[in-house]
């Protein structure tokens, strides 16, 4: 998937996202401010989950749940300095829960990544449009 959109189009890209994907493990490349938090937002929306989300910024990982109770974790990891604080958290069970994990600055935790992930990269265009491109990584 290799798509442009503008911010109204934000639940059919996240739907999408959620279709196209062949793993739960979302890894979300993208400059500061591109809007990974934002399409984020919307796909826990999609997933069906009440829960406001928001950036974990500072706690590092926010657990949704969605109306059928299956949870979801979003990550941020931008703040870390080395990957072991990710696995002082206990990250690689997170990964490897079959819930659906949402993560943010994935560079920062190469080495812990599952090889069953998808890379979603976001760019900014000049039109004010965002260019995402998805890719099933096996």
């Amino acid at each position: 998937m290799n798509k442009n959109y503008a911010i109204n189009e934000l639940p059919a890209i996240a739907k999408e996202v959620i279709k196209s994907a062949k793993s739960k493990v979302l890894l979300f490349y993208g400059e500061m401010g591109v809007g990974k938090t934002t399409l984020i937002k919307e796909i826990v929306k999609q997933l069906e989950s009440s829960d406001n989300a928001s950036s974990p910024t500072f706690s590092l990982v926010n657990e949704y749940h969605t109306v059928n109770g299956d949870k979801i974790y979003h990550f941020d990891f931008y703040r870390i300095n080395h990957e072991n604080e990710a696995l002082d958290i206990g990250v690689e069970e997170y990964f490897y829960s079959d819930c659906w994990c949402l993560i943010e600055w994935p560079n920062k935790v190469e080495n812990l990544l599952p090889l069953n992930s998808v890379t979603i990269t976001i760019t900014s265009n000049s039109d004010q449009l965002r260019t995402i491109e998805l890719r099933n990584n096996e």
